[in-house]
């Protein structure tokens, strides 16, 4: 058996997770698990606000790659991985045809991509759509809601924002938080 190093694979963009499933159920049909224990597809959740409602949802880090820890000495193991359907091969190959050799990451590489993943899941979603100044907003949530005002300042540290909002005939700065405000299309 040889070393286990990780690759990354390229996939059908926005296929990544059908290609993973894929992968895996082939790994357990052909009784692969020691030359490929490990298929990753490096993502982190992020919200949005849709209708007033907070949605979470994952977005890939690198769209259309998967990293996969495997042991490319094992031939059945390679070919196997070549013939899962959405995949289009390896990143850096050396060589041209079926003598296509995969390149490892650098350890490196591999650590600041898994300290990425295990740094997001140690950490609160991110939000996805940042607001900028001027921007019309309606707040959704709290004592001012149901008014629509301008973005005056943003405070991304505590994810805050400056909205003047229009009450009695009079602009009022009111300080909001990104969850108790939606943009306005």
């Amino acid at each position: 058996m040889g070393e286990l190093k990780w690759y990354v694979l390229r996939a059908v963009s926005g296929q990544e997770k059908k290609v993973k499933s894929y992968l895996e159920t082939e790994i357990e049909r052909s009784k692969l698990a020691e030359a490929i224990p490990q298929v990753l597809i490096p993502s982190e959740k992020v919200y949005e606000m849709r209708g007033g409602k907070k949605r979470v949802r994952e977005r890939s880090f690198f769209p259309g790659y998967i990293l996969i820890s495997a042991d490319m000495s094992n031939e059945k193991a390679f070919h196997m991985v070549n013939e899962i359907p959405g995949v289009i091969g390896f990143l850096g190959n050396n060589g041209t045809g079926a003598s296509k050799i995969p390149v490892p990451l650098r350890q490196s590489e591999v650590n600041r991509i898994l300290g990425k993943v295990d740094e997001i899941d140690s950490f609160e979603e991110k939000l996805d759509t940042p607001y900028i100044k001027g921007e019309q907003v309606k707040v959704m949530d709290g004592p001012f809601s149901g008014f629509t005002g301008s973005v005056e300042e943003i405070f991304e540290d505590k994810k805050k924002l400056n909205v003047m909002v229009k009450i009695f005939g009079r602009n009022t700065p009111v300080e909001l938080s990104y969850m108790q405000v939606e943009k306005l299309d």
